[in-house]
């Protein structure tokens, strides 16, 4: 296991992002761990939040392969300005970073009707042929990531996405026995990534001799095929 995950692990462990126990979720069922990056909320955590998100970019790419870090509204926002200080920070590498507005924006420098980014973007100006890479905390339903790429697809021509990255993949089907994820990258063609999945967090306590058999046996119920042929 790369050491940023290791880390990444221990942090959200240690900050109670990530609990153990008996958890009722929203679609009535019983997990035995629960993930609230909520918890993520003051300075230390949201600095180390974008450390590991630009852990996790330089891992997947060379820097010169995007150009804009973008985050969408509102939970995507912080992520994408803590991660271009720790790329430029920590890795020597300066981007550019970009979110949207919920509303178009009517007053003050709105200098020409025609430019739509000013209108509908935070930060650097999209521009046709942009390499952005896009960032939000969890994948539920993917809504507000369909939501930015057709604000986007609106300010800009021919941009890409290399990929799409979050917090971390539990590696779960929902109540109609899909893959939220999956879907998105077929309707996309965006690759989701992630720093972490609940696969990891299951090698990571395996290491530290901790039992796994209640986390597996909920992800064989419900878990992806992805992680059902590695338990």
């Amino acid at each position: 296991m790369e050491k940023y995950k290791r880390e990444f692990i221990e942090f959200i462990i240690s900050r109670g992002a990530l609990r153990f126990g008996e958890f009722k979720l929203k679609s009535g069922r019983v997990s035995p761990y629960f993930i609230n990056t909520g918890q993520l909320n003051d300075g230390y955590s949201i600095d180390r939040l974008g450390f590991f998100f630009a852990s996790k970019i330089m891992d997947l790419m060379n820097p010169d392969e995007f150009d804009i870090i973008y985050g969408p509204a509102y939970k995507g926002i912080p992520l994408a300005v803590t991660t271009s200080i720790s790329l430029s920070r920590d890795f020597n590498v300066v981007k550019h970073y970009a979110f949207n507005r919920k509303e178009a924006k009517m007053h003050g420098d709105i200098s020409s009707t025609t430019d739509k980014s000013k209108n509908l973007i935070v930060g650097k100006k999209i521009e046709t042929g942009n390499r952005i890479i896009m960032l939000d905390d969890v994948f539920t339903t993917g809504d507000t990531k369909f939501e930015s790429l057709s604000i986007l697809g609106n300010v800009a021509e021919n941009l890409h996405f290399p990929y799409l990255i979050i917090t971390v993949n539990r590696q779960e089907i929902g109540t109609d026995g899909t893959s939220a994820i999956n879907v998105f990258e077929e309707k996309t063609g965006i690759p989701v990534e992630s720093i972490i999945t609940i696969s990891d967090v299951i090698e990571y306590l395996e290491m530290m001799g901790k039992t796994t058999e209640s986390i597996k046996d909920y992800l064989k119920k419900y878990g992806t095929e992805d992680v059902k042929v590695k338990l």
